[in-house]
């Protein structure tokens, strides 16, 4: 068979086919290792309630949609310090792509599920609603003009296990669930914890980390437990610039300056940024005589710095007399997320009641160091407060839950519930030194890197909205489960919406099952796109030079949006269906397949970037507010996104050689852009509003496959694991029109761990231990050959390999 005769998709998903066949001729190996299914944890009777159902199950795949349930043992195991980072890697369907020189999103970096934006992600801590980041999305990343949670702001240690809902599920849990639900279980102990020290860095010597974390639980009186889990995180940069070939110096009678041979080409940073986290997360439950009380939440503070374009000796942006070599402007925005819930559990008569308020808030501030305003000349400062970010949100509600008599002597489970949600959204203006124009030798104004927020963008809007929703669930037969949910939501700004949801499960026979979902759902316009607004100085690719603009990010309430009658935003609306099978059986093999559609209308962009020579009205509007060019947050697109997921999990026990956990997961998504619409104002501006840059990040930008293969050897008290990911092709296209393919790649984890003793634990691991690299980007895209890989969107990032140790001491 010639390989290069397949079709083009079937050739990117061929290695992860021929994959799992080559590495079987390892499995008579006894340290061949991979990671187990967390499954096997629970014991055979144990039964557990997991996310998107509300009947107990034995194992996941016993439910009417596909979930994925991720122990901590599991998330620690696998090495990776990041949440977020141990998700992607444990999940193929959630991409959480590394960046550089992307403002705020080297802090806190976009993440996503089946290929769909960042928002369309709902994120549950113990099953109620987790805040989002107040950041918003501006540049280049994928899920761009988008806001997320900030999984990293959860220590690893604080977790139980992670529930994946990868179904609809805006019906039963409200706005946002359109991809899917994360639901983060924290741990509850009644007693004992551990401290584990984790310490590594790159093949190259940089990003060196470590990592102190841990967790104690108590025993409280009546059967109840206080669990505390905390965690510092230090992590140096990573750079992978390439040398800068550019003249630094301004000409010393028309010849180059001497120095320009001793500068340090290596001046840009282009890698992860350099970060102090800090959190503390607690869970409580304390039975009382008629009920349970119960409480968690958690505060994380990080401190991190990223580069932004290297302003050379002889730019105008730069002051000789302040840094005569030219300066690299750092940004070191200081994030912090605090959140609290607390309820009661009790009965009523037949009604099992959870009342519930929780609140959380994200602050994102912007600081500037290393910097300067030129305008100010020799006595600007050289560090900013250039503005805080602020996203405050209260949740309040109440669910009613029983079992009551129904058909074929069987229980039907009802639910339902109200729920109350208030949405604030913050932006203070920053020193004036970081936006005024101090008027010096016609220079430019603002701290450089990053212009503050102005007064004029200030802004402290709110909006609630009222939830009512109600649920049914059935086991009608030992063969027939079946569920449908309804939920209507009402919103202070945009109005009404009803969601629906069905879903259905028949087990052929003890081994083979069919379920199938069908569901609509849909996403509010976030406070943080409605009200979001800034000016700043932005890079901006014209005929193949980064030149610097004035580039204006205007809310759907600003003079300029209602000039080009962009009208308020609405809310996203989905329709989604899955179908899927599962088969349980050959001593413990257990095979899921689903595939799905979700269509969503009205998807909310940031749009691309209008200049005053698109239209006589775009000029008008944009002279009036100051701004070379402007962008807006406004719903213009409606996608359909198709694709499958397949989870293979199989144990063997090989008697005196230890036991061996077999894992392999694919998945597969392919979006597509069914209709671009936008006001009669700007008709004819459709490839400018939303041009083909934006179009691609949309489609292209996420791999459409990516799977995994891993094993875990345990043999006495040695385990080792060995893991081989897949991150598939995916396209990006800058504003010259060039569009890149990068191709996909196969990272190999490998690691192993020793319990010394019941107390003490050591492990060792290589994370990409063949040392891969992303394709580097086309030469026309480099910027001068500093940016070979593509600094705004890697999904394994582009630091190399890594390896670490650590050690746990268990009490």
């Amino acid at each position: 068979m010639d390989y290069r005769t397949l079709p083009e998709s079937f050739r990117g998903t061929l290695p992860f086919a021929l994959a799992p066949l080559a590495l079987a001729t390892t499995l008579i190996l006894p340290t061949a290792a991979l990671a187990q299914d967390a499954e096997a944890e629970v014991a055979a009777d144990e039964r557990i309630t997991v996310i998107g159902s509300r009947l107990s199950v034995r194992t996941a795949t016993d439910g009417t949609a596909p979930v994925d349930i991720i122990s901590g043992e599991q998330l620690a195991a696998s090495g990776l310090t990041e949440t977020a980072r141990a998700l992607q890697y444990a999940v193929p369907s959630f991409n959480f792509p590394s960046s550089s020189i992307t403002d705020g999103s080297d802090a806190v970096r976009p993440a996503s599920l089946r290929g769909l934006s960042p928002d369309h992600t709902l994120v549950l801590i113990n099953g109620k609603r987790r805040h989002s980041s107040a950041l918003v999305h501006l540049n280049g990343t994928t899920g761009r003009g988008s806001s997320n949670v900030d999984l990293n702001a959860i220590p690893i240690s604080a977790i139980k296990r992670i529930e994946v809902l990868r179904d609809g599920a805006a019906a039963q849990y409200g706005s946002d669930a359109i991809a899917g639900v994360i639901n983060i279980v924290l741990k509850d102990q009644y007693e004992g914890g551990s401290v584990t020290v984790n310490g590594g860095q790159t093949f190259e010597g940089d990003g060196e980390q470590y990592k102190v974390h841990g967790n104690v639980g108590f025993e409280l009186p009546n059967g109840g437990n206080f669990t505390v889990a905390a965690e510092f995180h230090n992590k140096n940069k990573t750079n992978r610039a390439g040398l800068d070939p550019r003249q630094q110096y301004p000409l010393v009678n028309g010849e180059p300056d001497p120095r320009e041979d001793e500068f340090d080409r290596l001046s840009h940073h282009v890698g992860d940024a350099e970060f102090d986290n800090t959190s503390v997360f607690f869970n409580a439950n304390l039975p009382l005589s008629k009920g349970e009380l119960y409480a968690f939440g958690g505060v994380s503070d990080r401190s991190s710095q990223s580069g932004a374009f290297y302003r050379r000796a002889l730019d105008n942006r730069n002051i000789l007399d302040v840094y005569p070599d030219g300066f690299l402007p750092l940004l070191s925005p200081e994030t912090s997320d605090v959140s609290t819930t607390g309820g009661y559990r009790f009965s009523l008569g037949e009604w099992q009641v959870d009342a519930s308020a929780g609140m959380g808030v994200s602050e994102f501030q912007y600081r500037l160091e290393n910097s300067i305003n030129a305008s100010f000349g020799p006595t600007s400062p050289t560090e900013f407060d250039a503005g805080t970010l602020k996203l405050e949100e209260t949740n309040a509600s109440i669910d009613f839950s029983r079992f009551i008599p129904f058909a074929n002597n069987s229980d039907l489970a009802i639910a339902a519930g109200i729920s109350y949600r208030e949405n604030t959204y913050i932006i203070e203006a920053g020193d004036p030194a970081s936006y005024e124009d101090g008027g010096f030798d016609n220079r430019p104004a603002g701290s450089q890197g990053f212009t503050g927020f102005k007064p004029e963008s200030e802004v402290d809007e709110s909006r609630d909205n009222v939830g009512f929703y109600a649920e049914v669930e059935n086991m009608l037969t030992t063969n027939f489960q079946w569920g449908a949910a309804v939920r209507y939501e009402d919103y202070s700004d945009f109005g009404s919406n009803t969601s629906w949801k069905v879903s259905g499960r028949y087990d052929i026979t003890d081994e083979l099952a069919v379920r199938a979902t069908a569901n609509t759902g849909f996403r509010a316009p976030s406070v943080q796109q409605i009200y979001f607004t800034n000016i700043s100085t932005l890079f901006i690719n014209r005929d193949g030079e980064l030149v610097p603009e004035q580039s204006g990010t205007f809310n759907n309430i600003s003079p300029v949006a209602q000039a080009l009658e962009l009208g308020n935003l609405q809310a996203e609306e989905s329709q989604s269906f899955s179908m899927g099978l599962v088969w349980n059986g050959l001593d413990g093999l257990s095979l899921t397949i689903d595939a799905f559609q979700i269509a969503v209308d009205d998807r909310i962009i940031l749009s691309s970037s209008l200049v005053p020579g698109d239209s006589p009205a775009v000029a008008d509007a944009l002279a009036a507010a100051g701004a070379d060019n402007a962008r807006f947050f406004i719903n213009a697109v409606d996608t359909t996104t198709q694709g499958v997921d397949v989870v293979l999990t199989k144990d063997f026990d090989w008697g005196r050689n230890g036991t061996l956990g077999v894992q392999a997961a694919y998945g597969y998504n392919k979006t597509e852009i069914d209709d671009v619409n936008l006001p009669a104002i700007l008709d004819g501006l459709e490839s400018k509003l939303f041009d083909g840059v934006e179009q691609t990040r949309m489609t292209e930008s996420v791999p459409r496959n990516s799977g995994s293969v891993a094993f875990t050897h345990d043999l006495g008290d040695l385990q080792t694991r060995l893991a081989f990911n897949y991150f598939g092709d995916y396209v990006l296209q800058n504003n010259s029109g060039l569009r890149t393919t990068f191709g996909g790649k196969w990272i190999t984890d490998l690691s192993a761990q020793y319990r010394y003793n019941d107390q003490l634990t050591l492990s060792a691991g290589v994370q990409n231990l063949f040392d891969v690299y992303p394709d580097e980007q086309d030469p026309s895209n480099q910027f001068n050959g500093i940016f070979i890989y593509p600094n705004t969107n890697a999904p394994f990032g582009f630091n190399g390999g890594y390896y670490y140790a650590e050690v746990t001491y268990a009490f």
